[in-house]
């Protein structure tokens, strides 16, 4: 059996080493509005959050993903607070591009333009962080203008001379963005949707190419992998789950699916969250899934997952098959 610490992976162009799968800490974050709807995943804990990014650290877990936007800055509070005195055992990535209103708890779309704000942004999370530089500072506006994309790299190309941020990357799913932002020398990632249902071949045939990162959003589909969840499940008002985004793209499609494949994923003493994530480290040595979380529970048996590492080319080929892909 492979041990904790022994499943890493290098950061795309960045060489940087981190744990195999990092942690996302959108749920931490705590509730917030996005445009008219909501944002966060429910109710939280500050305490229990800082107990399990703790507990993350003691299983071999260095790598964070946060957003300016998750509780309108909150996550990133809680994440500075959790690694105060711990800040060289973690890599820490967050993202940036909305309007983020933290006495309102409401998080709004630029409609001017982005450029003018990043500095101030960047500044913004360095402060909640409480960290001098940010180790993987990601745009967030995952539709941003194809054309604006070398101003962008430009921008951050000068944070990084500032010694502000040390690389970059950006949070979309456009194949063809992804191949634009990493022309720039410090891009060291793409952030996008992958599970065992949701494949995104391109991207990371993209990754592979440029030497990227592949940071896997979405790696449990939203919670729909880890098996707790039927189809008729409700969640309370204030979870972001509630969205037909979520229902549409992540829940229907694994749920209708979940019991062929279920078989696989559990193999070899597994739970299905475990499965998941091994069938995501299968899949390209460029992935680093980022699960959620909200209890010292719940990254135990993530981080548990890298014990018993990827999935084997058998199973991902039958898994393929079994899927109709």
């Amino acid at each position: 059996m492979i041990t904790t610490n022994s499943l890493q992976r290098t950061l795309g162009r960045s060489g940087l080493q981190v744990s195999a799968m990092g942690l996302g800490c959108w749920a931490i974050g705590g509730p917030w509005k996005w445009l008219d709807g909501q944002g966060g995943w429910g109710d939280i804990d500050d305490n229990e959050s800082i107990r399990a990014i703790h507990a993350a650290l003691d299983l071999g877990v260095n790598f964070f993903d946060t957003a300016a936007n998750y509780g309108t800055g909150h996550s990133e509070r809680i994440l500075g607070r959790a690694l105060a005195g711990k800040r060289d055992k973690a890599v820490i990535a967050t993202k940036f591009g909305f309007v983020v209103d933290e006495a309102n708890k409401q998080v709004t779309m630029r409609k001017d333009d982005h450029l003018q704000y990043v500095r101030q942004e960047c500044e913004d999370s360095l402060k909640r962080l409480n960290i001098d530089a940010i180790d993987l500072y990601q745009l967030h506006v995952w539709d941003y203008p194809i054309e604006k994309v070398p101003a962008m790299v430009d921008l951050l190309e000068s944070l990084v001379k500032d010694g502000k941020i040390r690389h970059y990357g950006w949070s979309t799913d456009s194949v063809e963005g992804a191949r634009l932002f990493a022309q720039g020398k410090h891009c060291a990632s793409i952030q996008h949707d992958l599970n065992v249902v949701l494949d995104a071949p391109e991207m990371l045939k993209v990754c592979e190419e440029l030497n990227l990162a592949s940071v896997n959003r979405s790696p449990l589909a939203r919670g729909a992998l880890s098996g707790k969840y039927a189809k008729g499940t409700t969640f309370p008002q204030n979870d972001v789950r509630n969205d037909e985004w979520s229902k549409d793209h992540f829940f229907a499609p694994t749920l209708n699916q979940l019991d062929a494949i279920r078989e696989i994923l559990t193999s070899n003493g597994r739970t299905l969250v475990q499965g998941a994530l091994a069938w995501i480290w299968a899949r390209s040595e460029k992935t680093i899934p980022i699960p959620g979380f909200k209890t010292v529970a719940q990254v135990d048996e993530n981080a548990k997952a890298m014990q018993f590492g990827p999935l084997t080319a058998e199973q991902m080929k039958e898994i393929d098959s079994l899927l109709g892909r």
